[in-house]
């Protein structure tokens, strides 16, 4: 009876310490994340050609990089940073972009970029909605 209860609290002891499938999904999910706003930022860039931007000039973008992500009722904020390469100097860029679950799919509902760093919250982002150029949903193959 004594080997089963100390059996019992080994086993009990040696699953509680190690990580479980939640953590492994999270770094999933964010990796996911991560590919869907680089690969978003990416066609958005260059479908509006930045000219609001970048006044038209020819630009290259060498660096996009998540910051956060927060959750506001049922809109997900994902903020980062774009570094770009214009003419002959670096200018960086600041975005934020709403996701909202519709239908089982995410989708952009907001965005917005700024060349000065910001905080966002889902009020202020409110005011920006995304008139669907490049769709979220496509940025990322599910090879399972």
């Amino acid at each position: 009876m004594k080997k089963i209860i100390i059996l019992l609290f080994i086993f009990v002891f040696f699953f509680a310490f190690f990580p479980s499938k939640p953590l492994i999904a999270d770094d999933f999910e964010f990796n996911q994340l991560e590919m869907r706003f680089k690969n978003f930022m990416k066609c958005e860039l260059t479908r509006t050609q930045a000219s609001q931007h970048f006044n038209g000039k020819p630009f290259k973008i060498s660096m996009i990089d998540l910051f956060d992500v927060q959750n506001e009722s049922d809109l997900k904020i994902i903020t980062g940073a774009i570094e770009c390469f214009v003419v002959d100097k670096h200018q960086t860029l600041y975005t934020a972009v709403g996701i909202k679950t519709i239908l089982g799919k995410d989708q952009v509902v907001y965005y917005t970029i700024r060349d000065k760093d910001f905080s966002i919250l889902a009020t202020e982002l409110i005011k920006f909605p995304y008139k669907e150029r490049c769709k979220w949903s496509q940025y990322w193959i599910d090879l399972d």
